[in-house]
């Protein structure tokens, strides 16, 4: 899988903040990943001719975040047999809801793996990216379980510092 990676779509360049949780948490996995602003209603071809071109050169699992109408991952999803993973984005008059409910709600055989809204969503569609490219790639796996034992492990320090100061 060396030539396999992610695309991140963002609506907004405003997203990037936002987005750059997703790609610490990729480079962590040392999976390779690029980064494109397209918008599902502004440049519909642009993100069509996208995600044609980067099929063809070994996108295995899209992520798209976008806020308000949040048309974004299900106008990839539409265009690809690939994953899409949708990171609703917080913020707008709504806080987010209305991105949450518009990259959830897809017609049956048109899928979207929708993650939390914000900044634990941006983090999960990682995780999540990294798990089904692991499908694939042992070495990919073992960090990937290395990782989960290792944040385990964080939390089990926490709390024997936390029962330490409440002695």
């Amino acid at each position: 899988m060396s030539n396999s990676f992610v695309a991140i779509i963002m609506g907004s360049d405003s997203d990037l903040p936002l987005l750059e949780n997703t790609m610490a948490v990729l480079k962590e996995f040392d999976i390779k990943y690029e980064a494109r602003v397209a918008s599902a209603h502004r440049t519909p071809d642009v993100v069509s001719e996208y995600v044609t071109d980067a099929e063809k050169r070994g996108c295995a699992v899209f992520i798209c975040a976008a806020g308000l109408a949040a048309h974004l991952a299900g106008a990839v999803a539409a265009r690809t047999t690939r994953p899409v993973i949708g990171i609703p984005c917080d913020g707008g008059p709504l806080s987010g809801i209305d991105a949450l409910y518009s990259t959830v709600q897809m017609p049956g055989g048109i899928p979207v793996a929708t993650v939390a809204v914000g900044k634990a969503g941006a983090k999960n569609a990682a995780y999540l990216a990294a798990q089904i490219m692991a499908l694939a790639d042992k070495d990919l796996d073992e960090r990937v379980k290395a990782n989960r034992v290792k944040a385990c492990e964080e939390v089990i320090e926490k709390d024997r510092k936390l029962q330490e100061k409440l002695k």
